[in-house]
């Protein structure tokens, strides 16, 4: 299917149909008539045939005006084996899919970087819960007997079992269970702000 283009004659003007090939070459020459009612022509169904693939009414228009502007553009060294609608549905169908994988591949991008800075935020976040952990188990533990501490130190820092720090320490299992008792109830007390960790660490 060709274009009509107006011609200008002597006295008036007139509508014309005419072949594909004619109106290449005229868009060859940067014919801005041509060009002008070739946009006319086709822009409504363009428009609609890209809302059909992008379901947006504003990235239709602009697929359909990226596909003009090239049309522009690239004038000089276009060539129809077709008909010049086929290639601008061709042109509009292949732009409108370019746009939405370049959309899904941002898309993923954002997905990727949004999820990178959860993550680091996280690791922060236990980073630093972990270092104020520390600092105030190491508080509390201070705050404990001497002989408190050592044998909760003794349990759950060197790994050793109730009888073995009862020899150690030359009292009886009953002490030491008292002692840790006595150690878990404190910690459990002052670091209650941190309990899964402190489960995690320390009561495994």
């Amino acid at each position: 299917m060709g274009a009509a283009v107006q011609l200008e004659t002597g006295y008036r003007s007139v509508n014309m149909e005419i072949p594909d090939q004619a109106v290449g070459a005229l868009l060859a020459r940067r014919d801005e008539q041509a060009f002008e009612q070739v946009f006319k022509t086709h822009f409504k169904s363009l428009h609609a045939y890209a809302f059909t693939i992008l379901k947006d009414e504003a990235e239709a228009e602009e697929m359909v005006q990226q596909v003009f502007f090239k049309l522009w553009d690239r004038s000089a060294s276009l060539s129809f084996s077709g008909s010049l609608t086929a290639y601008l549905y061709r042109a509009v169908h292949n732009e409108s899919l370019n746009y939405l994988k370049h959309q899904k591949v941002k898309a993923r991008h954002q997905l990727h970087v949004a999820y990178s800075m959860k993550q680091e935020q996280q690791a922060q976040k236990g980073n630093t819960m972990s270092r104020e952990l520390e600092a105030r188990f190491r508080e509390a533990l201070n705050e404990l007997p001497e002989q408190c501490r050592t044998v909760f130190q003794l349990s759950r820092f060197e790994d050793m079992k109730y009888r073995e720090i009862a020899d150690k320490l030359d009292i009886s299992v009953k002490t030491v269970e008292n002692h840790m008792g006595k150690a878990l109830k404190l910690l459990r007390t002052k670091l209650v702000d941190f309990l899964t960790l402190l489960l995690l660490f320390f009561y495994h």
